[in-house]
């Protein structure tokens, strides 16, 4: 199966190992993996900004780009949950029929990492090896917009050699939610604060994700405390072979 990677901004510009990631496990697996270098942001920041005509602008861009990709797949359950959850919103606003229309043939078609490999693949074993205690972060979009389900926790539960631990109240947000942490820094602080506790309690080694920008968020708090915690995309975990 051929699938087009859409990395999405913030990986590409903060966390390109991730993009890396993926293609090394989906290759692992058979797929061939095109990346279209016309892709840029898929609009969410505008979009939860206030600015629907430059998120539409970016919605027609993303319809272009990806518009002969047979499957467009992607490391961020919160990118995804902006195509398949927002796109067709956008479109109406604009009363633009002929996107709305593009926008409801390819929104099926982009999907996250993991409901990619378990949904459409039927993998859950990724041929993976990663000795150490892991836990999981559910982010708010995986949870209630993609609505993941257990599809990450059932292929870190294959990875040879992996601890999985529970994240306790793993359905709080860490508090991060875009420019939400910027314009209510206190309130992000003290979700982030309550997160960070749950995390050290577990025991872990890394804290792992569906979505780099939780774990941006996170993982710099971590940093500072010298907690001796690390954050790692679950794709980075599934192309490990230790």
């Amino acid at each position: 199966m051929r699938a087009s990677l859409f990395i999405t901004c913030f990986n590409d510009v903060l966390f390109p190992e991730t993009g890396r990631a993926v293609v090394d496990v989906l290759e692992r697996v058979g797929c061939t993996v095109d990346f279209p270098p016309d892709q840029t942001c898929c609009g969410q920041m505008h979009a939860n900004s206030g600015y629907e005509p430059d998120a539409t602008r970016l919605a027609r861009r993303f319809v272009d780009v990806f518009a002969h990709s047979d499957v467009i797949v992607s490391p961020s359950a919160s990118c995804v949950g902006t195509v398949r959850d927002h796109y067709a919103r956008l479109a109406a606003a604009a009363d633009d029929p002929g996107l709305a229309r593009e926008v409801a043939e390819l929104a099926p078609r982009v999907m996250e990492l993991t409901e990619f490999l378990v949904d459409r693949l039927g993998v859950v074993d990724v041929g993976a090896s990663f000795p150490h205690r892991v836990t999981l972060h559910t982010t708010c979009h995986s949870l209630r917009i993609v609505r993941l389900g257990d599809r990450p926790q059932r292929l870190l539960q294959a990875v040879r050699g992996l601890q999985l631990v529970e994240l306790p109240a793993a359905d709080e947000c860490c508090g991060f939610g875009g420019t939400f942490a910027v314009k209510n820094a206190d309130v992000s602080m003290s979700m982030l604060s309550d997160k960070l506790r749950r995390i050290l309690d577990t025991g872990a080694e890394v804290c792992t994700s569906a979505d780099n920008s939780c774990l941006m968020h996170i993982g710099g708090a971590l940093r500072r405390q010298r907690a001796g915690v690390r954050v790692m995309h679950l794709a980075e975990i599934l192309a490990a072979t230790e």
